[in-house]
């Protein structure tokens, strides 16, 4: 029996790593913290204070947009529900340093209206109506944006939909939160977000991607620069296949960008938190893309079906045969920058609950049975791991069917084994005579 199948019948290994990880020495991001993810893989690019909170500013609204996308989805509410504005929503929207959209009472605004000024505009008021919308009250919502981020696997605080300091707020803060209390993520966790946004709802890219859209009759513009802009003074900042997602700014937070671009069927999604400057959040995530798209290339390491060497069979109890042969369910592609190749291997992680106490799986067993899964390893440089605890591994499973011995054939063996004990036995006490 293979030692090997004795020692790795575990069930998962956690890719986390802890706050500071040394930077890429080649890129020097300018800010407090920031991150950069393949979207197919999940895999981290690079990170740079990942694991730090820090306010989010309008970045916030990225959870309020998920779940008003899943109250849509669920069929709670649809893109032509309409909605009047609260006292508290029409307050935010009178100060115009919090809203860029001015709202009146006492008219029906769609969902599809108040969410495009949201996502596109960023804008406050429309998000805090749309909180109530879905919750009931923001209090309620932010229960459940808080809930939501315990599912997602976030590492987060909101007291708030929209992003605002709670001091901003008129005096509403939602109530078990106080005027001190901000909303805090780390750059994984936004990144982590974001993920999890475009994947469900890829939707909210057609929104996020339009440059400027008019609401109540009144012309809003994007705050995402990199999208391509008419104006003279934001070409600068244009990056091809940006098309979303949300930026951010409050004086707690500083300037923050979560941007994601495609290009060549690869989408990568960055976050840049607590820049110094508007211009510096989509500098900074330039240098990212730019990284990512000059760096790495999509590599398939190990194909659908590959066995690793001395690895090919698990042992097998109760069967017709005594071993069975085992491979990857799927190929395993991951980004790879350089050579670095070679610096990959695979780890089998077994399933314990189909092993008996010897290691072996009992027959009967099924062709195509999932019995485990192998686990990418990286033995370079800077290794940032994925944004999911279920990333970067895929299933192992069995290659043949093995069926279960006949009770002859199970008698026959079990007195076999009994002798061969008993032998096995006198031996051992021959030679202890000597």
């Amino acid at each position: 029996m293979s030692l090997f199948f004795l020692l790795t019948v575990s069930l998962g290994i956690l890719t986390y790593h802890p706050n500071n990880i040394k930077a890429e020495a080649s890129l020097d991001i300018d800010a407090e913290a920031a991150i950069l993810v393949d979207f197919d893989t999940g895999k981290i690019l690079y990170a740079k204070n990942e694991n730090v909170l820090l306010p989010p500013a309008s970045m916030t609204k990225m959870m309020t947009e998920y779940l008003v996308m899943e109250a849509i989805k669920e069929g709670k509410i649809s893109w032509d529900t309409t909605t009047q504005i609260s006292d508290y929503a029409y307050a935010i929207s009178a100060n115009t340093s919090l809203s860029g959209v001015g709202l009146v009472q006492n008219k029906q605004y769609t969902v599809k209206d108040l969410y495009q000024a949201m996502a596109i505009n960023s804008d406050n008021a429309t998000t805090i109506a749309l909180a109530e919308l879905v919750g009931g009250s923001e209090t309620e919502f932010v229960k459940m944006m808080n809930q939501k981020a315990k599912e997602l696997g976030l590492e987060s605080k909101f007291v708030n939909a929209s992003g605002l300091d709670n001091k901003d707020l008129e005096g509403n803060q939602p109530e078990g939160t106080s005027v001190e209390d901000l909303n805090l993520l780390t750059a994984r966790s936004t990144a982590i977000l974001a993920y999890n946004l475009i994947k469900d709802f890829p939707e909210v890219l057609e929104i996020a991607s339009i440059p400027k859209t008019t609401f109540d009759g009144q012309e809003i513009d994007n705050w995402n620069r990199m999208l391509p802009h008419e104006g003279v003074n934001f070409k600068q900042f244009y990056y091809e296949g940006v098309d979303g997602l949300k930026t951010g700014f409050t004086d707690s937070g500083g300037y923050n960008f979560t941007g994601t671009a495609v290009r060549n069927g690869q989408r990568l999604i960055s976050v840049v938190m607590k820049s110094e400057s508007e211009a510096q959040r989509f500098q900074q995530t330039s240098k990212l893309l730019d990284y990512g798209y000059n760096n790495f290339t999509a590599q398939e390491l190990f194909p659908k079906g590959y066995q690793l060497k001395g690895q090919t069979e698990v042992p097998v109890s109760k069967g017709k045969e005594k071993n069975v042969e085992v491979s990857l369910a799927e190929g395993i592609t991951v980004p790879v920058k350089g050579d670095d190749a070679e610096n990959y291997t695979l780890k089998y992680e077994l399933d314990k609950s189909k092993l008996n106490e010897d290691g072996e799986l009992i027959a009967p067993i099924e062709k195509g049975e999932v019995i485990g899964t192998a686990k990418l390893v990286y033995k370079g440089d800077n290794d940032y791991g994925y944004i999911t605890d279920d990333q970067g591994s895929v299933p192992i499973v069995t290659d043949q069917a093995v069926e279960k011995a006949n009770w002859f054939m199970l008698t026959i063996g079990a007195i076999g084994d009994f002798f061969a004990n008993i032998f096995s036995s006198a031996v051992d006490w021959i030679k202890g005579l000597f």
